[in-house]
């Protein structure tokens, strides 16, 4: 048995049992891979994958299983050489980060100056997706952390670590008739108008949902989208009222636009970050998590890592976290 074997069918099962589109993401030959896949399954004495003619069409039940150790291997050797690594040149490395684009746009990029600066020898790299999409990039061993919101808890064998709570706001034009309202914003009032806001799924949008079925309210939601500056755009072409998070206004870009706390309307939010169970941290990992969220030092990190699944959850009381 051969690491690279291990290699191929955990790829091949990342492709949807492509083997030509594994072959060029790993820049060797299809037939190669498929020759070593039979040699596997020959040493193994089980089919990995089930077959119609040439065309693998299935994993099998004792694939799955295999698959799966296959991965957790890959994942040790990887730690190995993070190990050596921090050990040779505790400086130099990648961070691979997975997170939404609100977090990318508004919450991230002061820590990401100042942890670039300190380290720049260290490559980062930033993917954007849903949330679900980076907690399985991360659960896949594609990122070091997901920053999300939303759908994170989704994904057993991450370990997440609450960061900061946040709330949202109504945004509207100068001339719209809620920027002219006296006294508090009620749900009443914002159900009457068409509604802007994040996609489901997205950026805490259950809270708001909840909020108003709480009060037995049907908004009226006439457009949905994953950014923060989309919704904006379209707040402004008059389509109707903005709901975004409070860190997503920008206090230079936006001010032809009437910011209203909307607090007392919706409950709070939590941005976590996630880690696959098992990573190696190297020492510039740890300090980008407590850049980040300056309460999660590595004594705290590292009980969360080593707690059992979701019991990391008790070391954090999400009511002491800091609000953006």
């Amino acid at each position: 048995m051969k690491l690279q074997q291990l290699r191929y069918i955990w790829e091949v099962s990342r492709h949807n049992l492509n083997v030509s589109a594994t072959a060029q993401s790993l820049y060797t030959s299809q037939p190669g891979i498929s020759k070593q896949i039979r040699l596997l399954e020959d040493e193994l004495g089980v089919e990995i994958f089930a077959r119609s003619g040439k065309h693998l069409t299935r994993v099998t039940p004792a694939g799955n299983a295999i698959i799966e150790l296959a991965g957790q291997v890959l994942r040790l050797t990887e730690n190995i050489k993070q190990v050596s690594q921090e050990h040779s040149d505790e400086r130099r490395g990648s961070l691979a980060i997975a997170t939404t684009h609100t977090q990318a746009r508004y919450a991230l990029p002061p820590v990401i100056t100042e942890f670039t600066r300190k380290y720049p020898d260290v490559a980062l790299h930033m993917q954007q997706g849903t949330p679900k999409q980076i907690a399985q990039m991360v659960s896949e061993g594609q990122a070091d952390f997901a920053i999300a919101t939303e759908s994170l808890e989704l994904f057993t064998d991450l370990v997440l670590l609450p960061c900061y709570r946040w709330n949202r706001c109504i945004l509207v034009p100068k001339d719209h008739p809620l920027a002219k309202l006296e006294g508090q914003l009620t749900l009443e009032a914002l159900a009457k108008y068409p509604l802007v806001t994040y996609v489901f799924g997205f950026t805490g949008r259950s809270q708001l949902d909840d909020a108003f079925r709480a009060k037995d309210l049907e908004p009226n939601v006439v457009l949905t989208a994953a950014d923060a500056d989309v919704i904006k755009t379209y707040v402004r072409l008059g389509m109707g009222v903005g709901i975004v998070a409070q860190m997503a206004v920008d206090p230079e870009l936006d001010t032809d636009l009437v910011v209203i706390d909307a607090r007392h309307l919706f409950a709070s939010s939590t941005t976590k970050i996630g880690i696959r169970r098992g990573t190696f941290m190297r020492g510039y990992m740890y300090e980008f998590l407590e850049r980040f969220a300056p309460h999660l030092d590595r004594d705290l990190v590292d009980a969360a890592l080593t707690a059992g699944p979701r019991h990391e959850q008790s070391l954090f009381d999400e009511k002491m976290l800091p609000e953006y």
